[in-house]
């Protein structure tokens, strides 16, 4: 049976690589004498994904993770004991069972980032949207990306206008500004939020300190029929 959870991963853990999360969780899972489902054959491993993983230095309030197991146990119990054992800036803060539902990994299509950074010179808030909406009437933004082909790795260039939603500037202080973007995620389209900042500070002129730059993701969103969603 299928468990999806949500947690959230802050503070210096911001910094562990996908792999080590896995390990954690695998960890932690033994610790929690959590009945997990293994694979079958002579090398099992443990049968939970984790979606979407996060790019290193990024904090986050929801990621999403499936977990197959051996007998139901109760939620509150399962989040009780994981919780024990997990690092306090990664804890699980909700889950679900599941009926019947597509893979967490498939369903993504979506992320909402807060992103904050420092520019150069003064603006008020409303010349900020001035900006961010000019830029994205735009038909074209284009990046340009490494894509492998063979053994070799070779420039692409692609226009990412489509794969940024709603931008919205949250707040102005002096020089530090916050925003909050909604980027294309998953397997049909993935816009970094590295790749978006360096776009919009290319053709914006805002001249952001890249040193200043602190991202969230705020939350992640499922897509059908033109409508977003949240899988739990």
């Amino acid at each position: 049976m299928i468990l999806r959870l949500i947690f959230n991963k802050k503070n210096y853990l911001k910094y562990i690589g996908h792999l080590d999360l896995m390990r954690l969780f695998h960890r932690s899972f033994g610790r929690a004498d959590i009945p997990i489902k293994y694979s079958e054959g002579f090398n099992p491993h443990p049968k939970f994904s984790i979606a979407n993983p996060l790019s290193l230095g990024i904090e986050s309030d929801e990621e999403y993770m499936d977990l197959d197991l051996e007998e139901k146990i109760p939620v509150e119990e399962f989040m009780e004991k994981m919780n024990k054992v997990l690092p306090k800036d990664v804890q699980i803060i909700k889950g679900v069972y599941l009926e019947k539902e597509d893979s967490i990994a498939s369903l993504i299509a979506w992320a909402y980032y807060e992103i904050s950074f420092d520019i150069r010179e003064n603006n008020s808030k409303e010349e900020l949207e001035n900006i961010f909406n000019q830029w994205l009437l735009k038909e074209e933004i284009i990046i340009t990306r490494l894509r492998k082909k063979g053994k070799k790795k070779i420039e692409k260039e692609e226009n990412i206008r489509s794969f940024i939603g709603n931008l919205l500037v949250k707040q102005v202080k002096e020089k530090e500004i916050t925003i909050d973007v909604l980027l294309r995620s998953g397997g049909n389209g993935n816009l970094r939020p590295n790749d978006f900042i360096e776009a919009m500070n290319r053709d914006t002129n805002l001249n952001i300190d890249l040193d200043s730059i602190m991202m969230k993701r705020l939350s992640q969103y499922a897509e059908k029929d033109d409508n977003i969603y949240k899988p739990l």
